[in-house]
Formats: structure tokens, sequence, C-alpha cells
């Protein structure tokens, strides 16, 4: 099969999906571009900010994206080709791009609430609590594979043969293990974060402060966005893996305080055009190859080896594949940050939908690349390797170098560059990204439990730390390999859940909401049988902290699903709702913002 194929069907399909099923959506929530949203009511400047559609999508998607649509299908495509393709388009369109639209829609009219918030008037205080708990869990278990992969693909090396490069090259600084001359490539990406992260606050500074048009803001972030690149391949910072999650947890813990204008929405606005440009990249490739005759050279379907090396493509494909299908972490971006931030409901379908749909094409993007730009066995061996270090990233990176290459001859090594750096933009916004919401979270959980919640608990400094200490514990502890199965799971749990409190949210305005109850029930089912073999095979490794980790996560999802059955059988035996969604008081400002800044 010509991988043309595979590209122009997934265009086409992720066009009509926005064009008429987003539609559908929106007519049911009833969108009304005249409401005021939450960041223009309770503009702080802080976590409440009015932004320009533009840097709000960046934001969104590049907080959203992650590693999960490049590491998900890299690992997953061991089943074969067309089973990762159908689910991304499939399940990105009816499931994923829905359950991030809506639950963005929902935060906007719940004054920007998170799911958590939103479960509490939907499914009442157990209902939320319940939420909360099983939301913290998930995040630490994200930030933590995570931090993993970041500070992997910011050690990467990779030998000189394998990209085509002579030993007198200068591109690349070298170092000689085993005998082998290897290239320094995670430096380059080291530098080009920092160097991003430096110019953030002056990207802040023009966007919110001097109000700067949006043209002249994106130049200038593409400006630094190649500067970063240059700098990292002239001056490669080489640390230690353990130096770098020690580094990255330093930097997120007061990143998740500081007003999000000054480093959290400008660095993913400048990260976001490095990501644009590698799926620009992905896609061109993939026509410039198809259009040369490249055809998929990795099996169609491979189950057999697939159930081996992961497990049974039901459940384990549609719990290792999360973004750019559907992922829960979505809806903590939505109603952490972004519905603060967005200022017309009307662009919640192009940010919430759209973003979503364009996750999706990213990962197609990857599937594509994986088929045929690097050999089956090799791409197999650096993933599932017998000494237990894989390293998807590389696997991908090396993927993208050959795509790229065949289809718009670009050295190798420069496509290999570009795929490590496109997974460490992703990988870095989605850690300060998701340790901010961790510290909203944990404000909110201790309103919970106290009456008069003490002062010092409400500090974004203790929260944030609390938040980076249970990343770090549980990212020395576990490698990458072991926490991905678990986190891929809480994830989708957490997606699942988020559509039952959106269905019962829905409900109690009699509004229709099969268009996400199908999806929570399909979702919720798989999940669940995943915790069950994961589990057993937790226990059978004496893996005690994440068997204790699964079988938590079981508890709080059974219970939540519980909540809701009983919340909708008191509804339909009269429980008197408000049918409008546009509830009288305030935000706890308190509880969602902290005393940050």
């Amino acid at each position: 099969m010509n991988i043309l194929v595979l590209m122009l069907v997934a265009l086409i399909a992720l066009f009509l999906g926005y064009r008429f099923y987003a539609g559908f959506v929106s007519k049911i929530l009833g969108t009304d571009s005249s409401a005021k949203t939450p960041a223009v009511e309770f503009n702080d400047g802080k976590d409440y900010c009015p932004t320009k559609n533009q840097i709000v999508f960046a934001h969104h998607f590049s907080s959203i994206a992650g590693a999960g649509p490049i590491l998900g299908p890299t690992m997953a495509i061991i089943f074969g080709v067309l089973p990762v393709w159908m689910w991304l388009i499939i399940g990105g369109i009816f499931i994923g791009a829905v359950h991030d639209y809506v639950s963005l829609f929902v935060s906007i009219r719940e004054k920007g609430r998170s799911i958590a918030e939103i479960a509490r008037s939907s499914l009442g205080k157990p209902g939320f609590a319940l939420m909360i708990i099983f939301t913290i869990l998930m995040i630490v278990l994200v930030t933590s594979a995570f931090l993993v992969a970041s500070a992997t693909s910011l050690t990467s090396m990779i030998s000189l043969e394998t990209l085509r490069l002579q030993a007198d090259q200068t591109i690349l600084k070298t170092v000689i293990v085993d005998g082998i001359t290897m290239g320094k490539i995670g430096g380059i990406a080291s530098t080009s974060v920092i160097v991003i992260t430096i110019f953030a606050p002056l990207i802040g500074f023009l966007n919110y402060k001097k109000n700067v048009s949006v043209a002249i803001v994106t130049i200038a972030a593409i400006i630094i966005s190649v500067i970063a690149v240059l700098a990292g391949v002239y001056f490669p910072v080489s640390l230690d893996k353990t130096v770098w999650m020690i580094t990255l947890s330093v930097y997120t813990l007061f990143a998740a305080g500081v007003p999000v204008w000054i480093i959290l929405q400008p660095r993913d606005f400048i990260n976001a055009y490095i990501l644009y440009g590698g799926i620009i990249l992905l896609v061109l490739g993939a026509i410039g190859a198809g259009f040369s005759g490249a055809i998929v050279e990795a099996p169609l379907f491979n189950l057999q080896e697939g159930n081996l090396k992961l497990g049974l493509i039901w459940p384990v494909l549609f719990i290792t594949v999360a973004c750019g299908a559907i992922s829960g972490f979505h809806a903590l971006v939505t109603g952490g940050t972004v519905s603060k931030q967005v200022t017309s409901e009307k662009a919640a379908k192009t940010i919430g939908y759209g973003g979503m749909l364009l996750e999706s094409l990213l990962a197609v993007g990857v599937v594509i690349a994986l088929s045929c730009g690097i050999g089956f066995d090799d791409l197999s061996g650096i993933i599932f390797p017998e000494n237990g270090n894989s390293n998807p990233i590389l696997a991908f990176a090396l993927a993208m170098s050959g795509l790229v290459h065949r289809g718009l001859n670009i050295p190798m090594v420069w496509g290999t560059i570009f795929g490590i750096l496109l997974v460490e933009g992703f990988v870095a916004t989605t850690l300060d990204t998701a340790v901010r919401i961790n510290r909203y979270l944990f404000e909110e959980l201790w309103s919970i439990l106290f009456v008069k919640t003490p002062g010092w608990m409400k500090s974004y400094l203790f929260n944030s730390l609390l938040s980076v200490v249970l990343m770090l514990v549980l990212a020395f502890t576990n490698a990458f390999s072991a926490i991905w199965p678990i986190f891929g799971t809480a994830n989708q749990l957490l997606a699942a859940l988020t559509l039952i409190t959106l269905a019962a949210w829905l409900s109690t305005r009699k509004k229709r909401n099969f268009f996400v109850l199908i999806p929570a029930i399909f979702m919720i089912v798989t999940t669940i049988f995943s915790l069950i073999l994961l589990a057993q095979k937790y226990l059978k490794s004496s893996n005690y902290v994440l068997f204790t980790t699964d079988v938590l996560m079981m508890i709080l999802a059974v219970a939540l699903v519980v909540v809701a059955v009983r919340k909708r059988r008191s509804a339909g035996k009269g429980d008197e709702r408000r049918p409008d969604c546009q509830t009288e008081r305030q935000p706890e400002k308190e509880l969602l913002s902290g005393d940050a800044g």
C-alpha cells in the first residue's frame, strides 16, 4: 500500500469530521458567542487572562499533545499499521475531539472550573471528592512518565553511522561509547529548551503588557525558535539524565506559580511553531515519499507479535495510543488553564475540537513515518530491546528522518534532530502545565478535607512542591516502560470519567448526551479491564507501588460510576436542577488561582 493513501484518507476524514460533526455537537451545546467568558469576567492577570485566540490555541495544543501522540503510536505500531491508524481517525473524530470540545465548553460555562468542580455540580460532593483524588493520582503518573521521557530525550545519543555521517563531520558534537562514535543529539534539544525558556517572558511582555499584534509576536516567536535550534547545534548542553530530571523538577516547581503570561503561555506559543513545523514536515514528507512510490514496509497487521510484546490488542491498543485518539489529560488542560484564557465561546470549537484533530493528524504522520522511514526490525529493537532500555523517542526521530529524507531529500541528521526537538517541545510544555494543574487540584482537595484550610496549605509553593516531590519519587523508582502502561490506562480512565461527568451535566440541563455517553461506556469498560490485567502483572513482578496505584484507581472509578448512576436515577425521579448552566456565584478564586504572583 502506498503511504499517500494513508495520509490523504486521514486528511479528508479529519476535515469532514471538523466540518460536520463538530457543528452537530456545537448545535446541541448551544454556543453563545455573546456570553461573557471567565477570562473576561474574572480577569486577575495571573490565572484568568483574556488572550488572543491564536495564542490560546498554541498554548492549548502544546499542552495537550505532550509526548503522547508520538510515543503511543511508536509503541503500539507493534500491533501493525492499520489498527493504530484506524483508532487514531475514528477515535479522534468521534471520541477525543468531542471530549476536548465539550469539556472546554462546559468549563467556560461553569466559570472556568476544573472537571472535578464540574463533577461537584453534576454528581454532588461524593463525585467531586472521587474525581479530584483520581485526577491528582493521574497527573502524578503523567508527570512522572513525561519527566523520564524528557530526561531521556535530552540525553539521547546516536551513532554517526546510523545518521549516515562521516567521522570527520562537524554538525554534531561526539563522544566515543564502546568504540562507537556517537552524536550528542539530545544536547541540541537541551540548549533549545533553555533558550526558549529564557526568551519566553519577552514574548509574554510583548503580548500581554504591550498588546503587540499577533503577527509581530509570531515573527518574534519563529525567530526565537530558529535561534534556539542553531544555538543547540553549536552549543549543545550535555547533562546526566538524573541531573536533568532534578533540573526540570525545580523549573516546574516555580513555573507552576508565576502568572501564566510570563512563562507558561509564551513558552508554549514559541514551542508551537516548532511543533507546527514538525507536523508540516511529516505531512509533506509523506506526500513527497508517496509520489515517489514509497509503500508501507511495516506489517499492516501484526497481532501475534503485538500480543506477545504488549498484550491483547483490546484493551492494550486503546490505552497505549491515548493522545491522538482520546486523552483524559486534555480535560485537565481545558478546565485548568485554557478556559480561563478564552474570550469567546465560539472559539471553543476551534481550540477544543480543532486542536484534537490536529493532534490526530500529528499521530497519523508518526504512524506513516514508522511504517516506511525505518526498518521494522530496527524499530522493534529500539522500542523493545533485550536490555530493557527502551527509547521510543529515538525510534520516532530516526523514522521521521527516514521519511523526510525520502520525501523531501532532507539529510537524515537534520530530520533526526528535528524529531528529537519535536518530542522535547511537547514534553517540556506538558510538564509545567501538568504541575500547575495539580497545584490547583491540591488546593481544591484541601477545601474538601478542611472546614477552614490552613494558610500555608493554600500557598502555591507548598502545593507545587507536593506535586513535584510525588512526580520525582515515582520517576526515580520506576522506568518509563513500567510507568507508561499504567499512565495510559489512568489517562484513558480519566477520559471515561470526564465523559460520564459531561453526560451528567448535559442530562441535568435536558440536553442530548448520547454523543458523550456511548464513548464513555466504551472507555470505562476498556480501561477497567486493562487495570485488571495490569494488576495481575504488577503483583506477579512484586511491583507493589504500581499494584497499589492500580487497585486504588479501580476502586475510585467504580465508585464514581456508581455515584453517576445513582444521580441519574434521582434526576429521573424528579430531582429538580437549574436548567441554566450559568451559575450565580463567582468561582472560588482562592481555590483555583492560589496566591501566585
